[in-house]
């Protein structure tokens, strides 16, 4: 699974460090960081309470190009 850099992109945009974000979405900073690396496959609900916290859509965050 390819690293996700579109969701690391997005947190750091909003100034938010992974344990920041973690908090929000209710999961370890560890979570977030294996999500960020590409070594964890989210759920779909923590995928949407990701994109809700960054304010982006599953799309932007989670979407491969070319699929």
């Amino acid at each position: 699974m390819p690293k996700n850099l579109k969701m690391k992109s997005a947190r750091a945009a909003l100034d938010l460090s992974q344990d920041e974000l973690a908090k929000r979405v209710n999961v370890t900073r560890q979570t977030i960081s294996a999500v960020e690396n590409g070594d964890y496959n989210p759920t779909i609900n923590l995928c949407i309470a990701i994109c809700k916290a960054l304010g982006k859509t599953l799309d932007e965050l989670f979407w491969k190009e070319g699929e």
